[in-house]
């Protein structure tokens, strides 16, 4: 629980979460389609916020998480979001301790291991869906390191609930089963490569394979059955559309403040080796792969982070047996008894009384005036100020403004004020993607565009080309300030 408390504290005071919790505008559509599957009791088929494909059809598939994001805000507008990820990344620290334990980790070295953990989540602490996913992902494998003697019906039943559940929050309910299978797989090879009981290892086999397959039978419930695997495996396997996403690209370690999330990536590597030394293939397999995929693209990161207690369980258990000269040993076997102490004194304080009263601080320090006023869209990265000048443009006006500002917007105007690109790129698909580019970037041929779209107005960064590179051929400007300025193209 002290993890917990110091997430929070963190988060709140040295993150700064009231602001960039919000450096994503796809927040705003999510808030503004949770209200309106609260208001309406329908999940929306067609889309409702772009007029350059208002009416297309839109699989709204994190639609459950959008329902608990809006009525947190129609309960305590940002700052009750602010609150709800608050606490769900609390919950997070708390899970990633509890999974410590379970694997058998060393208390000093999850203490070590907190910071690069830490530094390498934050890079999507945003109050977005996948937040969902990283509990899920955190119960899951805590459940998965503590495997029963033998399955009962109940198992079946709770993996069919959890899939179901997960599949309704957030696209990543495919690792719930694909770990399974890890698992399974890991336990099964085991007899045939080490010389250990295979009884034990075949049943915990075979209990994964069950939690594995009736975890996916389950994340067929829901609103779109089986349109939504096959969505989702469209999405994830779209090259030409993943390489235009940003999140979806490799990480730049050259970036300050890098080495944390470089430490992290290396101890989970250490992990995997130390892992598979002694026969924990399960553990090897998801810590591997998991090192792979983060190395492809950035989205794989806090997933390392978040795994890191099986690491920690794998490196502990080669430390307690390696063979080292006397003087190595004795040092080691010191550090390990520490950690044990520290453990057992440590272990009476479970802090869950603790827990509702620090999250009523932390609302009660979010609503605080001065606090309060500066909750959500930081103005320097959206078109806060701006927002008036487009408040004054005519309903008809086709808009252009960028998908970093089209969640923002979407969110301002309550959806009524329609845009022309937001965040969600698998909507909008590769083809639009491209063209969206070229005249972003000004490329040839940019300026037909604005006869094919029949934009009027454009709302843009102003370090984009654009914000220079329109007033050369007659648009007017209507508004600026130091982050967007607004353009109006000229009458014949």
């Amino acid at each position: 629980m002290t993890g917990a408390v110091f997430t929070l504290f963190y988060a709140l005071f040295l993150f700064d979460a009231p602001r960039k919790l919000f450096r994503d505008s796809d927040t705003g559509w999510h808030i503004r389609s949770g209200e309106t599957i609260i208001q309406t009791g329908k999940l929306p088929r067609t889309d409702p916020y772009s007029w350059s494909r208002q009416g297309s059809e839109w699989l709204a598939w994190e639609w459950s998480a959008d329902v608990i994001l809006g009525i947190a805000h129609i309960r305590g507008g940002l700052p009750g979001v602010t609150l709800l990820y608050l606490a769900l990344l609390s919950i997070c620290s708390w899970l990633w301790f509890r999974l410590t334990w379970a694997a058998g980790g060393d208390f000093l070295l999850s203490c070590v291991l907190a910071s690069p953990m830490l530094s390498t989540v934050n890079l999507h602490w945003l109050a977005r869906p996948h937040i969902f996913g990283w509990l899920l992902l955190l119960a899951w494998v805590w459940c998965a390191e503590r495997p029963p003697i033998r399955s009962r019906w109940w198992h079946a039943v709770a993996a069919f609930l959890a899939g179901s559940a997960w599949a309704n929050l957030h696209a990543s309910f495919f690792l719930l089963p694909a770990t399974a299978v890890l698992y399974a797989i890991g336990y099964w090879l085991r007899p045939l490569l080490w010389t250990v009981e295979p009884d034990a290892d075949f049943r915990a086999a075979r209990w994964f394979a069950v939690v594995a397959t009736t975890a996916a039978a389950g994340s067929f419930l829901n609103p779109y059955g089986w349109l939504l695997h096959q969505h989702v495996f469209s999405y994830l396997t779209n090259r030409e559309l993943l390489e235009r996403i940003g999140e979806f690209q490799s990480f730049n370690f050259h970036n300050p403040g890098s080495i944390q999330i470089l430490l992290a990536l290396a101890i989970a590597g250490i992990g995997a080796v130390f892992a598979l030394d002694q026969g924990r293939l399960g553990r090897f397999f998801l810590l591997g792969g998991m090192c792979l995929l983060a190395l492809r693209s950035a989205r794989g990161l806090p997933l390392v982070a978040l795994l890191l207690p099986l690491a920690n369980g794998s490196i502990t258990e080669g430390l307690r047996k390696m063979e080292l000269r006397p003087w190595i040993r004795g040092k080691v076997d010191g550090f390990l008894a520490y950690g044990r102490n520290l453990r057992a004194l440590d272990s009476p304080f479970r802090g869950y009384a603790w827990a509702p009263l620090m999250l009523l601080a932390a609302g009660w320090i979010l609503w605080q005036p001065s606090l309060h006023a500066r909750t959500g869209f930081p103005p320097e990265e959206f078109p806060v100020l701006a927002a008036s000048a487009v408040e004054g443009l005519p309903g008809s006006a086709r808009l252009f403004a960028p998908d970093k500002f089209g969640g923002y917007l979407i969110y301002r105007f309550q959806g009524e004020r329609k845009v022309y690109f937001d965040g969600r790129s698998d909507f909008y698909g590769v083809r639009f993607m491209k063209r969206y580019i070229d005249f972003v970037q000004v490329r040839p041929g940019w300026d037909g565009m604005i006869e094919t779209e029949g934009f009027t107005h454009a709302l843009v960064p102003v370090n984009y080309s654009l914000a220079a590179v329109l007033p050369l051929i007659g648009w007017t400007e209507r508004y600026r300030d130091s982050t967007a300025v607004l353009l109006e193209r000229p009458t014949r």
